[in-house]
């Protein structure tokens, strides 16, 4: 197919979503070099990105850094994101637009597409109400309760029931309105994806959902999609989070590592 093809099927994709699902575009517009470049690693904030790029059917490139080497912090990655933290992407058709923090992320690939965001003012606010949610409280709160529960050198009961305390009443809040709700505003959005990428890490913060019914409903339901599935291997896992394993053991003590290391640098990065 001949290169000026391919670019208007890439572009096509990108600018008509309602044709996204068309097999031969999308075959055309992944021939071509991706659009996107994704950095990025194994984790739950990385993790809503690749699914949004799956679900958006956009030609992307992944690049996994490797958190424990500190490859964040270095600099031609702090020219992408000064924060030095994953995700990141690179819009190489928007001269080489960098977007960093993944709701900032998954905010960007909405209105780039028209998709996975509605357009009028109240379904769009819908949205980013349950986007905050997460980014304000799921995912904080499941980070620490991982880091008291999970990766801290030493134990302090106090701190694991505070954080994995507040985690069960975030999860109470999102099965009580999954109850009237098939997700979260409205139809599929970014909303879901960012919470759903955190949530159902739930046992590895020491947090069970067992009476949580509509909330089970709610994973179930979007762990079956197929851009789901391929999103969550983009990269994959180095273990199983739900296992208590050698492998689940060693990733533990990388991250008690970097937690540490974090400690004994000024500002804790």
């Amino acid at each position: 197919m001949p290169h000026q093809n391919r670019v208007i099927a890439v572009r096509f994709v990108a600018a008509y979503p309602a044709f996204a699902t068309q097999p031969d575009l999308i075959g055309l517009a992944r021939e071509f070099k991706p659009m996107i470049d994704l950095y990025t690693a194994a984790t739950p904030n990385g993790h809503k990105i690749s699914i949004a790029l799956e679900e958006l059917a956009l030609p992307y490139t992944a690049h996994t850094l490797n958190l424990s080497k500190g490859e964040p912090k270095e600099p031609w990655f702090l020219t992408i994101n000064p924060n030095g933290r994953i995700p990141a992407i690179v819009d190489r058709a928007e001269d080489d637009f960098a977007v960093f923090e993944s709701g900032a992320i998954l905010m960007y690939l909405a209105e780039k597409t028209g998709r996975l965001m509605p357009q009028d003012r109240r379904g769009r606010s819908q949205v980013i109400q349950w986007l905050m949610f997460q980014m304000g409280g799921i995912g904080p709160m499941m980070g620490q309760a991982n880091v008291f529960f999970r990766y801290f050198p030493e134990k302090i009961q106090p701190a694991i029931d505070r954080y994995q305390g507040e985690c069960s009443r975030l999860f109470r809040v999102l099965d009580s309105h999954l109850r009237e709700h098939e997700f979260l505003a409205g139809d599929y959005s970014i909303a879901d994806i960012a919470n759903w990428a955190w949530v159902r890490t739930h046992r590895w913060s020491g947090v069970d959902v067992d009476n949580l019914l509509h909330l089970q409903r709610w994973l179930g339901q979007i762990r079956a999609r197929p851009a789901v599935q391929k999103g969550i291997n983009t990269p994959p896992s180095v273990m199983d989070r739900d296992a208590d394993d050698d492998k689940a053991r060693q990733f533990a003590e990388e991250a008690r590592q970097m937690v540490e290391m974090g400690q004994s640098r000024q500002g804790g990065v």
